[in-house]
């Protein structure tokens, strides 16, 4: 991104417009959130003559396609997890602030917040994400956690891990069956992926650890109320990850919605399991947006952003990413995926720098979808590259390899492709360590 040469007035309501700037102070651009969006816009701005304030809840920015590996002890945490400061680190124009964001005011054009005094802002980038949709159900999150956090990844790991131990000291056959009864709730890549991994972790890594429990015994269900798993993906590749998981002993039911889920299992399709993991992997929402923004909205709470990705009406705030909701050159919604937000976060930082550079602003957002992938098992994957598609080894490595290039720090994709190669020879699991309470339906701190 080269160097802009001035600000330009603006007005909130002008496409064209750029801050009104009354003492000789830089332009001031706050970017709430640190994932892939967050960080690819600030990355095109380092260089650019403004300040850019970073808010996030958490002091790290996390690779959340791999999170279903820390959850089924693959991968640790700090393998797929960088801290924020120590990647804008050479970023002289970033500053870091460890807070969250509680509201907005748009008259003064300040970022309320829940620890600091508000912030104001000349640019206000929205990258928020999304948090897991229970449909109304929100009680059920007690018994069937999501994954979207290193602390779901871990508080995953812990359940699943304790469900084995708990069986193994068990005397009574029907609680044994219970706590090795794991369930899956949503058939998307990662149901797919925790289906899968899962398994192997049954099957392999614990075969020989336990004397008194056979770990490949343990029931794994993958529910999904729709027609087919991956709905995302053509046909033929949903088949196949249906059957892949199959041959890896994952009961797969489909057109089986959750109905009821409680602290011993759940009823499905009309049908009570009894389980001792839950694991909800279905529909998202965005987070709390649309009072703060007075903007229209989806019935996900994704906020309808114009072609710009600018809010309607509020021409300096721009929502990028799964919070964001736009459509392709075809009218479909764009996928809530990492590409995506990589994409739009690279085009608002290119309409920031024409607005201060005073030059006419780029065309309207496309996205070039680079296609899809989601990984089921050991040496299978699907990959779907609209002009393309193939399964099996040569998927999972163009996965693997795809994955380890996008990890933002270059110490984790050596330590993530060592541990995936040693993984593939010997089927071990290093990172099995259980951190918390020691009952599995409650979490604590404590060791």
């Amino acid at each position: 991104m080269c160097l802009y040469s001035r600000a330009i007035a603006m007005t909130e309501g002008a496409p064209m417009a750029a801050p009104a700037m009354t003492d000789m102070r830089r332009p001031r651009v706050v970017v709430v959130g640190c994932g892939f969006g967050g960080l690819t816009l600030i990355r095109h701005l380092r260089h650019a003559p403004v300040d850019i304030v970073l808010i996030d809840r958490c002091n790290h920015h996390v690779f959340q396609p791999l999170l279903y590996q820390v959850a089924t002890a693959a991968l640790s945490p700090g393998e797929i997890a960088e801290p924020s400061r120590s990647i804008l680190r050479r970023a002289r124009n970033v500053t870091v602030m460890l807070d969250e964001m509680i509201g907005i005011d748009r008259a003064h054009r300040e970022v309320l917040l829940r620890e600091g005094a508000p912030l104001a802002y000349d640019y206000l980038v929205l990258a928020t994400g999304v948090e897991y949709d229970y449909f109304g159900h929100d009680e059920w999150a007690e018994f069937a956690p999501s994954l979207k956090t290193l602390q779901d990844a871990t508080e995953i790991r812990r359940r699943l891990l304790l469900a084995f131990e708990h069986a193994e000291i068990s005397t009574n056959p029907d609680e044994q069956r219970r706590l090795l009864t794991i369930v899956l709730i949503g058939g998307g890549p990662t149901g797919v992926e925790l289906a899968g991994s899962i398994a192997e972790l049954a099957r392999f890594a614990l075969r020989r650890d336990f004397r008194n429990i056979d770990p490949t015994k343990a029931h794994i269900i993958l529910l999904e109320a729709g027609p087919h798993l991956l709905p995302g993906f053509h046909a033929s590749l949903s088949a196949y990850a249906k059957s892949a998981l199959e041959r890896l002993h994952v009961d797969v039911r489909l057109k089986t919605p959750a109905e009821a889920i409680d602290e011993t299992g759940l009823v499905a399709g009309g049908a009570r399991i009894d389980a001792g993991i839950i694991v909800w992997c279905a529909g998202v929402r965005a987070r709390q947006l649309s009072a703060w923004l007075e903007a229209p909205v989806t019935p996900k709470g994704t906020v309808k952003v114009g072609p710009d990705l600018s809010v309607p009406g509020a021409a300096s705030i721009f929502v990028i990413g799964d919070a964001a909701a736009a459509d392709t050159q075809d009218g479909r919604n764009l996928p809530q995926v990492a590409p995506v937000a990589k994409q739009q976060g690279d085009y608002v930082a290119r309409v920031i720098g024409n607005r201060l550079a005073g030059k006419a602003p780029p065309s309207p957002f496309r996205y070039r979808d680079p296609g899809s992938l989601a990984i089921i098992g050991r040496s299978a994957a699907v990959v779907d590259f609209g002009f393309i598609r193939f399964t099996g080894l040569l998927g999972w490595l163009v996965w693997g390899f795809a994955h380890i290039f996008f990890l933002i720090d270059f110490r984790s994709r050596i330590a993530v492709f060592l541990e995936w190669a040693w993984e593939w020879l010997t089927y071990a699991r290093g990172a099995r360590l259980i951190v918390g309470s020691s009952r599995i339906g409650r979490h604590d701190s404590r060791a």
